[in-house]
């Protein structure tokens, strides 16, 4: 890696329905902090349509990205004045000197494409504006790196290829509304994904699970509280399917999870009043699926590290089985979790991603962001 004495960069995230904003610094060989993070979030938007409607989430980032973008480089003290025409996108722009960034990082996708033009547009636009490198970040790759940033808001540049407890080879499950996927990490920038879903990813068959109980959106966290709710040592008598637990591969399926509470619902007069248990059986079936792939994959690649990352890995039983289960199971390896406010869609995590490829000089010219719904590691 090419040695960085020192770097800012403004990360943009609009690649669903959160319009986020963060500057990270770092230093080679010591540590890295996240200035700001600002996220302007739509779930009270799209909590009547039970799921995020894409016209409607475009027009919120369109309405959201410049004051975003200009609270978090006022948050970060990177606009060293302000003038009539200093703010971050005025009319005509902000000029170089009012700002101290060094390069933009912002999403490419994966990602809904109305949603990642607003992100990619304004990134261009400030790359241009203030003659500064952009660097185009894989969505999945953000949430990775939100593994490197500590509860302190701090996170460690790499000196050879060991940060806080992360050591390559490592292996990080990216679970969220959108993915759920296995990735083989041999080295900043070096990813194999070898398992992924099917069908459904694990955030939205919990977001479709929730909408059949009517008990909210979104739904892994309101699943995940009624879950809490229900003590196993009571008579427990629902039971769901393990979709592809014994696949013999690395990829996954809850289409079939979902089918199956539908049918267990429609077969139950009285099931609103065992709605903890329906939300408990459901959650540790993805949990215990999610789990057995991680831990196979991780004993035959021989990992160093295993990492939770996206959305869904703000689940508190799926973090503590999961610690619980890497312990045992696959001693030899470590286990990482992110902090929870980088859990969901944030910038910071992208301008994480981004100083990493920054320092590695993997800059794209702002006349080539493009938007890639189906972005690949």
């Amino acid at each position: 890696m090419a040695r960085v004495l020192h770097m800012r960069i403004l990360g943009i995230e609009t690649s669903c329905d959160e319009t986020a904003a963060a500057v990270v610094e770092g230093r080679c060989g010591a540590f890295g902090r996240v200035l700001s993070n600002v996220v302007s979030s739509q779930v009270e938007i799209h909590k009547k349509y039970g799921g995020v409607v894409p016209e409607v989430a475009a027009r919120e980032h369109v309405l959201n990205i410049l004051p975003v973008v200009n609270e978090a480089l006022i948050k970060a003290g990177a606009m060293i004045k302000k003038s009539p025409n200093s703010a971050a996108c005025g009319k005509q722009g902000a000029k170089e000197k009012d700002v101290q960034i060094d390069a933009i990082a912002v999403t490419i996708g994966p990602g809904l494409v109305t949603s990642l033009i607003v992100g990619i547009e304004t990134a261009k636009v400030l790359s241009y504006a203030w003659n500064i490198p952009a660097v185009a970040v894989n969505h999945i790759e953000g949430h990775i790196y939100a593994n490197y940033i500590s509860e302190n808001s701090k996170f460690q540049i790499p000196n050879k290829s060991k940060i806080q407890n992360i050591q390559f080879p490592a292996l990080i499950l990216t679970v969220s509304g959108g993915h759920t996927m296995l990735v083989l990490m041999r080295g900043h920038g070096k990813y194999k994904t070898i398992g992924e879903t099917r069908d459904d990813a694990a955030g939205e068959a919990f977001d479709k699970a929730a909408a059949m109980m009517k008990i909210g959106y979104p739904g892994g966290p309101v699943i995940s509280t009624y879950a809490g709710k229900f003590q196993i040592q009571n008579s427990k008598s629902i039971s769901l399917p393990r979709p592809m637990i014994n696949s013999g591969d690395y990829d996954f399926s809850f289409s079939g999870l979902k089918t199956a509470l539908l049918y267990e619902l429609k077969n139950d007069k009285n099931y609103k009043k065992r709605i903890p248990e329906y939300c408990y059986e459901f959650q540790q079936a993805v949990i215990d699926v999610l789990i057995a792939k991680t831990v196979k994959a991780a004993k035959e690649y021989k990992v160093k590290t295993v990492m939770l990352s996206g959305g869904v890995s703000a689940n508190v039983e799926l973090r503590k089985q999961m610690a619980e289960a890497v312990k045992s199971r696959v001693p030899n390896s470590k286990f990482q979790i992110p902090n929870l406010k980088y859990t969901t869609d944030n910038a910071a995590m992208i301008a994480a991603a981004g100083y990493f490829k920054a320092a590695r000089k993997k800059f794209t010219p702002w006349q080539k962001l493009k938007v890639d719904c189906d972005a690949e590691l």
